[in-house]
């Protein structure tokens, strides 16, 4: 082989190759767009806006309903949906089952209801108060447990809770919403346990407040659009290190007391 030969070979061989290499963008687009977020309760409110905002940024979606034949905002996302009611151990079995073996980067436990009838301990309805426990404590507990496997086995390892404000003790100076405070405050604690048991396989578990937002559940004099508690907190999750492992935080970002 001829210099000149070799010369020009190594020249055609360096043109094709930066043909065929993605641009840092593209990889960047690529590396994004293999993630995997599954979402509870995200046929409306926030969970819905979680499935919209991380689908719009190519993220593979996952999101679950209790009655996915009427999901429909969630279903013209083009997501992947499946039946999930956290309070019933038979459908999070069931949400295993069809997730076996598929990596999932980021879960997060959002599926959550509100008793807003047990106000004082004279009108507690211990019925409703049993419900709310089931769906906002024990359920996150739940589906944790079920797609651990899958967890380990993405490359993001994050679980995040929504909780809420109401649900620090120390903030609590005006009582009320009993169960609900009760609730969340149990959700702290149990992911406060559970960082401190995986974070030495590198996971990042917290617990996030999305502050006062339009929801059903928020009510329309909210101060937060869903669009802005949703993109906060994403932003937030995007920035998480294992440093932020345990923490109670806003949307914002600002760490909250327990």
């Amino acid at each position: 082989m001829t210099r000149r030969f070799a010369t020009t070979f190594a020249l055609s061989a360096l043109i094709i190759l930066a043909a065929v290499m993605p641009t840092a963008s593209e990889a960047a687009h690529h590396e994004k767009e293999g993630k995997t977020v599954l979402v509870t309760g995200a046929n409306r409110g926030l969970g819905l806006e979680f499935a919209k905002q991380y689908a719009a940024d190519g993220w593979k979606v996952i999101g679950t309903a209790r009655a996915p034949e009427k999901a429909t905002d969630l279903k013209a996302l083009g997501v992947r949906v499946l039946q999930l009611d956290v309070a019933d151990a038979d459908s999070v079995a069931k949400l295993a089952a069809a997730l076996e073996g598929e990596p999932v980067d980021l879960l997060i436990n959002n599926a959550g209801i509100m008793d807003r009838d047990s106000s004082t301990i004279e009108n507690i309805d211990f019925d409703s108060v049993e419900r709310v426990l089931a769906v906002n404590t024990i359920g996150p507990m739940r589906v944790t447990q079920a797609v651990l496997g899958n967890l380990r086995s993405g490359s993001g390892k994050q679980i995040v809770h929504i909780t809420s404000g109401l649900g620090s003790i120390e903030n609590n100076t005006r009582g009320g919403f009993l169960g609900y405070r009760e609730s969340k405050a149990a959700l702290n604690m149990f992911n406060r346990s559970l960082a401190v048991e995986l974070g030495d396989e590198g996971f990042t578990c917290v617990v996030m407040s999305p502050g006062w937002v339009q929801t059903d559940m928020g009510g329309a004099g909210a101060t937060l659009t869903p669009e802005e508690s949703i993109a906060g907190m994403k932003k937030v999750i995007g920035g998480l290190t294992g440093e932020d492992n345990g923490t109670y935080q806003s949307w914002d970002g600002e760490i909250l007391p327990w």
